[in-house]
């Protein structure tokens, strides 16, 4: 509900703020005196573009503010949640227009852009002009009164939910048949790469490996010359190294007992003939290890040669990375194996769901069907209370492909002049009569509906007397659940309203201002007086007034 608005600075308002009532608020005044200013301001803060041409002085920035109250409104909560802005139960949004001509937008003090601020509006106010409600005739609209009245809010849900789970049933069941596809398409060739690896059987580290035998067999003579050299030199040469080793060592033990350090070198020496002896045994295992073997070599080159082009077929430099290749074709191969299995599956999901959307979509068109013809009566009912007595509305139910509210398709069709030829709303209502049936409409899915604040701008432009004396009582229905604004030309309209709001003229300086006030009781008799016989009522009008206030 729109709690409060305050307008500073814009077209002909300086500044002036509106506190409205919960339920039925009417707004009156001269041709001319604001009361279309005041809708432009209320559209700034629903995210209409702005233009510096509504500042009232060009040196000061406009602002428009509305407070809502929105305890519990699940849209309004989500909206919060989307755009990470703290709940409330109150939105306060505010438009500035700077005279630079930037436009700001803010809900709770947080800035906004108009995308954002036509989405939160949305939620809080249903806004009708003559000529602006383009609404009743989208198809999606058309439903919802339908469903609204249909009662059938719960097996919606239900239908939903499964027609999702179909549609992402049916979307991985695509993904598994193009994969599938892809897999044919590649499985002979993936199959060869595969048969071509596991041939070659290769085993971890495998080519570096080789590569490090192959330079050891192609060095293997010289190798041996320089192991035979070194263990000819340590044990078996004219002076071998170990026997000196011993001498030395036997030489300086046998005058140790003379010369405090000769033991240590004696101990060393002794030492050091035992490496050697030691390495001298290495020398002659490795060189009996070490062989020149043709056949061997062989072998191996052509082993490297098998994996140099594999390394290179596939773009790759080492074993390692010829065996992850091997896994992932083995990988492919089972997938592709797997596929038909998993699309056997999910074809039977996919059946198995399809069939509880179709039973719980032909639940919902059974009841749309046969709510289609009492609609047709109650809002033609309402339509002769409003004026409109040759008008007809038809509801028209069409089965169509299944989609996100079921298999109907739903079209409101009118006819004007009982000429039986019923057309589309959008394409044959004028703006009066789409006004005044939106208004019947609303009326009915009032309570089924959570709707935002309604504010009719002349909705009863064309109309009086009685039609008027109608709409006024349809209003007054309407209030009893919602928020109600709505500015009106009528005596009988206004005389339904629980708060009722005055838009006057008043000279201040040389400049001329528009100004609002809430009427007391008997200035309310009086303004409807005025607007039934003139300026200067007369004592019949204001009795008449008086009854319209009483009812």
């Amino acid at each position: 509900m729109l709690q409060n608005i305050h307008i500073q600075n814009y077209a002909i308002i300086d500044e002036l703020s509106i506190q409205f009532s919960h339920r039925m608020n009417v707004i009156t005044g001269e041709t001319g005196a604001g009361k279309s200013i005041l809708m432009g301001a209320l559209s700034l803060i629903l995210g209409d573009r702005a233009d510096t041409a509504v500042l009232l002085q060009r040196d000061k920035k406009c602002v428009v503010e509305g407070t809502f109250v929105v305890k519990g409104k699940k849209e309004v909560l989500a909206f919060y949640t989307d755009n990470e802005l703290d709940v409330e139960d109150e939105v306060v949004i505010r438009r500035e227009i700077a005279p630079t001509g930037k436009s700001r937008a803010f809900v709770n003090d947080t800035p906004v852009n108009l995308e954002q601020l036509r989405k939160l509006s949305s939620f809080l106010v249903d806004l009708h002009r003559q000529f602006d409600t383009l609404e009743l005739g989208e198809s999606d609209f058309q439903r919802e009164v339908v469903d609204a009245l249909v009662g059938q809010g719960a097996t919606l849900e239900e239908y939903r939910n499964i027609y999702r789970t179909w549609q992402s049933a049916v979307r991985e069941l695509a993904t598994l048949q193009e994969q599938k596809a892809r897999f044919n398409k590649e499985f002979d060739y993936n199959k060869f790469l595969f048969d071509e690896l596991s041939e070659a059987a290769w085993k971890e580290n495998e080519l570096e490996e080789l590569d490090q035998e192959l330079k050891l067999l192609n060095n293997s003579e010289g190798i041996k010359n320089a192991l035979s050299k070194v263990y000819n030199d340590l044990k078996e040469g004219e002076q071998p190294m170990v026997q000196q080793l011993k001498a030395l060592q036997h030489s300086l033990h046998q005058y140790a007992a003379f010369h405090s350090e000769l033991k240590g070198l004696a101990d060393r020496i002794s030492s050091v003939h035992i490496e050697l002896q030691d390495i001298a045994g290495d020398v002659e295992r490795i060189n009996e290890d070490v062989g020149y073997d043709p056949r061997r070599i062989d072998e191996i080159n052509e082993r490297l040669s098998t994996g140099y082009k594999l390394l290179k077929k596939h773009g790759v430099h080492t074993t390692a990375e010829l065996l992850e290749i091997f896994r992932r074709l083995e990988e492919k191969l089972k997938d592709s194996l797997q596929a038909d299995e998993s699309i056997a599956a999910g074809e039977k999901e996919v059946g198995r769901l399809l069939q509880e959307v179709k039973k719980k979509a032909a639940v919902l068109s059974k009841a749309r069907q046969a709510q289609a013809e009492p609609l047709e009566q109650q809002v033609n009912k309402l339509l002769k209370q409003v004026g409109m007595p040759n008008a007809r509305l038809k509801v028209q139910v069409q089965q169509v492909e299944l989609n996100a509210f079921g298999m109907d398709d739903i079209q409101f069709l009118f006819d004007a002049n009982k000429s039986n030829r019923y057309e589309p709303i959008r394409k044959v209502a004028s703006g009066g009569e789409l006004s005044r049936l939106m208004l019947c409409i609303k009326s009915l899915v009032a309570e089924s509906i959570d709707l935002a604040t309604l504010i009719f701008d002349e909705i009863d432009t064309g109309i009086s007397g009685e039609a008027a004396k109608q709409v006024g009582i349809i209003l007054k229905g309407l209030a009893r659940k919602r928020q109600v604004i709505c500015i009106t030309h009528q005596p009988q309209i206004a005389g339904k309203a629980d708060a009722h709001y005055f838009v006057y003229k008043q000279v201040k300086g040389e400049s001329i201002k528009t100004n609002i006030r809430l009427l007391s009781q008997e200035e309310r008799i009086t303004a409807i007086a005025q607007m039934l016989s003139g300026e200067k009522p007369t004592a019949a009008a204001l009795e008449n007034a008086r009854e319209m206030v009483m009812q």
